[in-house]
């Protein structure tokens, strides 16, 4: 295969999901949504009654979702090496590979996955933020990175993912616009003041429009800067302590994590992007009463 062209992209992702879809072999999440407020965030909570079936399938299929845990895992169950050939869209760049997501919480839902196997808790690499910028360049939307099983990661083998802008998606766009009026001219990282946890915020040269190679330097020099200030440094084993990253809309967002579940629901990056996916009805509950940002602040590092 060649490497896919920024202009084709979404043509052939569009191709892929339209013959997924037809087969059977790409199961959308059907949810149910309600919007709860904290902090003077918004939050959408959406409880997919399908993730609760998934958890009952067997062990292979549960394991290849790859986005909301939480379900059985198979730590011998590797999706990506060799990747479905019925959800493979093909390269981008040369060292990951576009897969559907199998359980996508939206369409186009799209994972980059490492084409040889690494840890996912190894540092990411110029190359990661290279296939990252590929899509935010060209489309804009949400990247994001899920460091680890305490993290909301279900798998180990090294990927990152992307999601379109669409109403209802995770996205950077509320705490960006809610954020101090002079720190998006800060040149360093900054807190949003209604996040009760340790994480680092940064505007960052990159996104729809912005040249693919400058965004993925932007990127990486970031979230090189914000390793340092969360103290995320490698261990012998050579990973990374666990954490999320989200990146979209000229700026990024990264958070120490300290679990993966709070009372159950389990918690992934795309939580702190104002979308919470929970498996059962009582579960959005608990969030409206317990709150979206303690929910938040449980599973993450707080200093």
């Amino acid at each position: 295969m060649t490497t896919q062209n920024d202009n084709d992209i979404m043509q052939a992702v569009r191709q892929r999901t339209e013959q997924a879809l037809a087969s059977g072999d790409l199961s959308p999440l059907q949810t149910s949504e309600d919007v709860v407020q904290d902090g003077g965030l918004t939050f959408i909570v959406r409880w997919a009654a399908s993730l609760a079936a998934k958890d009952a399938a067997p062990a292979a299929a549960s394991a290849a979702a790859v986005v909301l845990p939480g379900g059985p895992r198979d730590p011998n169950f590797n999706p990506f090496l060799p990747p479905d050939p019925a959800l493979t869209v093909g390269p981008i760049g040369s060292e990951h590979t576009i897969i559907l997501n199998k359980f996508p919480v939206c369409l186009h839902h799209l994972v980059l996955a490492r084409q040889a196997f690494f840890e996912q808790l190894t540092p990411l690499e110029l190359c990661d933020f290279q296939a990252m910028a590929t899509l935010l360049s060209a489309y804009g939307g949400l990247g994001f990175y899920n460091g680890g099983a305490a993290a909301g990661a279900s798998q180990r083998h090294k990927h990152v993912q992307w999601l379109p802008a669409q109403e209802g998606n995770a996205s950077l766009r509320q705490l960006a616009a809610t954020l101090p009026a002079d720190a998006s001219s800060q040149p360093q990282p900054c807190q949003h003041p209604a996040l009760p946890f340790a994480h680092v915020l940064f505007k960052v040269d990159a996104g729809q429009g912005v040249d693919a190679a400058a965004s993925a330097a932007a990127l990486l020099a970031a979230y090189t800067q914000g390793r340092a200030h969360l103290g995320l440094n490698p261990g012998e084993d050579g990973l990374l302590p666990p954490y999320n990253l989200l990146a979209g809309d000229g700026w990024l967002l990264m958070l120490k994590r300290s679990q993966e579940h709070f009372e159950g629901i389990s918690i992934n990056a795309l939580s702190f992007g104002g979308t919470i996916y929970v498996r059962q009805p009582e579960q959005l509950e608990l969030v409206r009463q317990s709150g979206a940002l303690k929910a938040l602040a449980a599973v993450s590092s707080s200093a």
